[in-house]
């Protein structure tokens, strides 16, 4: 495709004139003297090798090519300066689409709140949650799947950044009616007598390598392993078990009507994290959206209890 032979400035000299039909006033519309106007006028009518108005020395009016070209001429500089405010918006972190991965409990409830907030400032920007498990997090963080992933502590690959955002305890969730509900706090020693029931196998890492410092043959086994935190508390609310998780699951534990208790001896604790790559730029949306997420977050310790 052939480029093309005239500058926006010449179209907005020529669209100038159009509109207030005097070269005075269209230069004093772009603050530009009459001459500067009507040279580029005269430029552009060279380059595109037809006159586009007819000048008496008391009316300016649009030639009948003029009028064709009008239409155009106004739609070209129309999408440029709408390209002009995209770049603008981008640069500014204005706009833009950021896909975040979090799992279940935090794609629930601490994210949609914190989208909420985001784009009430910068509502050009679309945020996509994605929940998805644990496990996927930095997967999909080094495939570009997602931007930003937030989640418990896990280790990264080559590519992918990670940083602490909060710490949360591990605690257990039962139901109201449930003899543990008198106690203030309970020991990972009880619990190993009790029915357990926990999402997904990450729970391993955490409870490995700390409490298993402290009691070397002893080992929680749950009675059964799901896939949905949420799956894991129903079954605590009807008296199937207990459920053992960080304390940010509260967020959604409460409103399953469940009872919380810390878990002691020792207190052990899940850092939860913020996940982007270093391989890749990050777009400027997802760089506020990450700022505001560090704010949101950071230091957020006693979440869900």
């Amino acid at each position: 495709m052939p480029s093309p032979r005239f500058t926006p400035r010449q179209l907005c000299a020529f669209i100038a004139v159009a509109d207030v039909r005097s070269f005075a006033k269209a230069g004093e519309r772009l603050s530009l003297s009459a001459s500067a106007v009507s040279q580029l006028v005269s430029e552009l009518e060279s380059s595109i090798g037809f006159r586009l108005f007819d000048r008496t020395t008391r009316s300016v009016s649009l030639s009948p090519a003029g009028r064709e070209f009008h239409p155009s001429a106004r739609s070209v500089l129309t999408r440029m300066e709408l390209a002009q405010a995209a770049v603008d918006d981008i640069r500014n972190r204005a706009a833009g689409i950021v896909r975040v991965a979090a799992p279940l409990v935090l794609a629930s409830t601490v994210l949609p709140a914190a989208v909420k907030a985001y784009t009430n400032r910068k509502p050009k920007v679309l945020v996509r949650i994605r929940d998805t498990s644990v496990e996927s997090l930095i997967d999909m963080v080094n495939s570009a799947a997602v931007d930003l992933a937030v989640g418990p502590d896990q280790t990264v690959s080559e590519g992918v950044m990670r940083l602490d955002l909060f710490k949360s305890p591990w605690v257990v969730w039962f139901d109201p009616t449930h003899p543990m509900v008198e106690r203030r706090e309970i020991s990972w020693a009880e619990l190993r007598h009790c029915p357990l029931v926990v999402a997904g196998r990450d729970y391993e890492r955490t409870i490995s390598l700390t409490h298993g410092e402290y009691h070397e043959n002893d080992r929680i086994t749950p009675v059964d392993i799901v896939d949905n935190i949420s799956t894991a508390l129903g079954m605590a609310a009807e008296g199937l078990g207990l459920v053992i998780a960080p304390a940010y699951v509260g967020l959604l534990g409460r409103r399953f009507g469940l009872v919380m208790r810390p878990i002691v001896q020792p207190a052990v604790t899940r850092q939860v994290c913020l996940y982007h790559s270093s391989a890749r730029t990050v777009s400027p949306a997802a760089q506020g959206f990450r700022e505001h997420l560090i704010a949101w977050l950071a230091g957020k310790d006693d979440l869900g209890q």
